[in-house]
């Protein structure tokens, strides 16, 4: 099975840009959006879409300045807040409720939106992400990410196979995955270059938002107790993003509980047992 490509136009700091998507099954069908994290494209969710095809209609985008979305002239403006807006557009676009699948960043969307008045989310899970988030964790990908914008080897990689030896490193905590699954990761990671080499298939500017700041922790307890839908949050056993006591208050405040053995920050959402889990909880 093969997914259609989309796009939508949105409107953003006085101009129109591009948001474009994977979309997968019946478009009659329920539909169910997912949205991946701050580095990824939506097509992370390949594994994930084509089991819930045959019951729902999945539309997979790509954030402002990843995958085949348009990047942004200001390089400011890639922050959470922009990337709502964008999806808002795709929200009234599709015109219907919705469930909401994010992983990080597309978690942290997912939560702004559905606390919203009026948002069109029935469901909504939460992968590796919650309301609260440490300073520390923030300072380890705020120096991650201007390292990696500013590194030559981030620009220019020989062959997809060296992004799948960067990616093996750098996203370990994904989980033990197959050597079939780390090379369709790198082949979704990397965007081909006019001279034959490859590079990363995102704005390397997506990381000046966090350049020249101290983060502070991030608590979202506020927004999270206005969510009235259904919630499933997953949790990644050695997460420094979602801290065990986040994932205990969030299952005593009425989320389901799902805790992924052997992974950190964030679980990829490959495995038949985290896919069967998530397809529960949107059937029920």
């Amino acid at each position: 099975m093969q997914p259609r490509r989309g796009s939508i136009a949105y409107l953003l700091a006085g101009a129109f840009h591009r948001l474009a998507f994977e979309e997968w099954g019946d478009a009659d069908a329920p539909p169910v959006i997912c949205v991946h994290g701050l580095t990824r494209n939506g097509r992370d969710f390949d594994a994930l879409a084509q089991a819930l095809a045959g019951s729902y209609r999945v539309i997979c985008p790509d954030l402002p300045g990843r995958g085949h979305s348009d990047w942004l002239d200001d390089p400011m403006l890639y922050q959470a807040q922009h990337y709502v807006t964008a999806l808002a557009h795709l929200l009234a676009w599709i015109a219907r409720d919705v469930a909401w699948v994010g992983t990080s960043l597309g978690g942290i969307c997912g939560m702004l939106l559905a606390a919203t008045d009026g948002a069109p989310i029935n469901r909504l899970v939460l992968n590796d992400v919650g309301p609260f988030i440490p300073a520390e964790a923030l300072a380890r990908i705020r120096d991650y990410m201007v390292a990696s914008s500013d590194s030559p080897m981030m620009e220019r990689f020989s062959d997809v196979e060296a992004i799948e030896r960067h990616l093996r490193i750098i996203h370990a905590p994904f989980g033990p995955l197959s050597d079939e699954q780390w090379a369709q990761l790198a082949a979704n990671s990397a965007r081909a270059l006019p001279d034959g080499r490859f590079t990363m298939h995102y704005d390397p500017r997506i990381a000046e938002p966090l350049r020249g700041h101290d983060p502070i922790d991030v608590d979202m307890w506020g927004l999270w107790d206005r969510i009235q839908v259904p919630c499933m949050v997953i949790r990644g056993e050695t997460s420094d993003i979602l801290l065990p006591e986040t994932f205990a208050r969030m299952e005593a405040t009425g989320a389901e509980a799902f805790e992924v053995p052997v992974t950190g920050h964030a679980p990829a959402l490959l495995d038949p047992l985290q896919i069967e889990a998530i397809r529960a909880f949107l059937s029920g």
